[in-house]
């Protein structure tokens, strides 16, 4: 609960206890260095304050975003499918990687007004059927996407059965041994409105076969980066409902 809470306080209003107490710490060691700068330097000199990042790693390497943009583009580099399509993935980090050494496409319910190298963007919501697109392509990817169909997070129409609704249409554009990359929160199933679905994963596999997709391997991604790869069978799959979290990167094959 205390980590729910700070994520309320900073990524949706915007308070940061823990960067302004990293900030507050840092004020000392500001003005210790810029009196010492200032006192070797003759040119203009102007104040900007960057408190924090004295106490911070080189990057963001122990995010679940990092891990699954990162192990989904490899995946696809080796592949070298004909016809990559995304659905809803960060552009600022799967899609750019990927764009980075092959063109796709990609469909989000959001508009995306810049022109990016290398990638297709269509305006599109996957709750509803993709008109002549069956067999469309033989890669597919939506990562950490489908769990917020339906929940009106970014604009797309309220429904409860949206998940579903998501994943069917999803399985439709793929081609007979097409490969589909998903990612959502796994653990004991409910929905956190507005912000994301957490799905029992032996739905996900159920869901899989109802349309035609075999699951080839299962990646665990949990908190501070760590990763478990794991065949999807269902005792472990069983124990993994329990839990209360943990971001499951599902590999599923198309057979039919």
């Amino acid at each position: 609960m205390l980590a729910r809470g700070y994520w309320l306080l900073s990524d949706q209003f915007g308070i940061d206890p823990r960067k302004m107490l990293r900030s507050l710490r840092g004020l000392p060691r500001y003005a210790r260095d810029y009196f010492r700068f200032r006192s070797g330097y003759s040119g203009r000199l102007e104040m900007l304050p960057c408190l924090h990042d004295w106490y911070a790693e080189g990057g963001a390497t122990k995010l679940e975003y990092f891990w699954q943009d990162l192990l989904v583009a490899r995946k696809i580099f080796a592949a070298r499918p004909q016809r990559h399509v995304d659905i809803g993935s960060r552009v600022d980090g799967f899609v750019a990687h990927v764009a980075s050494f092959r063109e796709l496409e990609v469909f989000d319910v959001r508009p995306i007004s810049t022109q990016i190298p290398g990638v297709t963007f269509k305006q599109a919501d996957f709750m509803q059927p993709a008109a002549g697109m069956k067999d469309y392509c033989d890669s597919l990817s939506c990562l950490h996407a489908l769990e917020h169909f339906g929940l009106g997070r970014y604009g797309d129409p309220i429904d409860p059965g949206g998940f579903e609704r998501g994943f069917a249409n999803m399985a439709n554009l793929l081609r007979r041994d097409g490969v589909f990359y998903l990612s959502v929160p796994i653990g004991s199933s409910r929905v956190e409105f507005n912000g994301q679905r957490i799905v029992d994963p032996q739905a996900i596999i159920r869901l899989a076969l109802e349309h035609a997709l075999t699951p080839r391997e299962l990646t665990l991604i949990r908190e501070g980066g760590k990763l478990e790869t794991l065949a999807p069978d269902g005792a472990r799959l069983a124990e993994l409902a329990q839990q209360r979290y943990a971001l499951g990167l599902f590999t599923l094959v198309k057979h039919a």
